[in-house]
């Protein structure tokens, strides 16, 4: 979350609302939406760091509210959050672990398990489906984001097909 709100106060001073607001509209309604106590909190470790600066901003009749704006420091961790590649190999996964070990406890079969994650990845390609058609046309980064995450399930997908072959060519 720290560099996502950085990426928006770039553009210019904002409160916490207006960045929550921000997000979701950036990124519909496939992205976990933030609350905004996980905003302010992390807006509050922002600042500490330097990486942003706080204003309070009086309102006539509400509370102060407070306005971030980057700092110098900010701006730079942008740019190297911008400039460093991702490498998310999937190495460390959950459910492989499970299907790794499950033969040694004798508690769950492994043909089972790629069947019960086979069905949880169509039920998620289903619910990405609504929510792709229930978006708004208009809003290019929310269908990138929805169609991104359906080639990572249908490559899990494949992937788990594969597994199974060759578990049942063990046997």
């Amino acid at each position: 979350m720290r560099l996502p709100l950085l990426a928006l106060l770039a553009r210019g001073p904002a409160h916490g609302y207006e960045l929550k607001q921000d997000l979701e509209q950036l990124l519909g309604s496939a992205y976990p939406q933030p609350n905004v106590g996980q905003i302010y909190v992390t807006l509050g470790r922002l600042e500490k760091t330097g990486l942003i600066e706080g204003e309070d901003v009086a309102q006539s009749s509400r509370p102060n509210k407070k306005v971030y704006h980057l700092t110098e420091a900010g701006r730079e961790a942008l740019r190297a959050w911008f400039e460093e590649p991702e490498d998310e190999p999937r190495v460390r996964d959950e459910f492989f672990m499970k299907l790794a070990l499950a033969p040694q406890t004798g508690l769950a079969d492994q043909i089972s398990l790629i069947n019960q994650q086979r069905r949880q990845y169509l039920n998620t390609m289903r619910q990405l489906s609504r929510l792709a058609a229930a978006e708004d046309r208009d809003n290019r980064i929310a269908h990138l984001l929805i169609e991104g995450a359906m080639l990572h399930l249908q490559a899990d997908l494949d992937w788990l097909e594969r597994c199974q072959e060759e578990l049942e060519e063990l046997e």
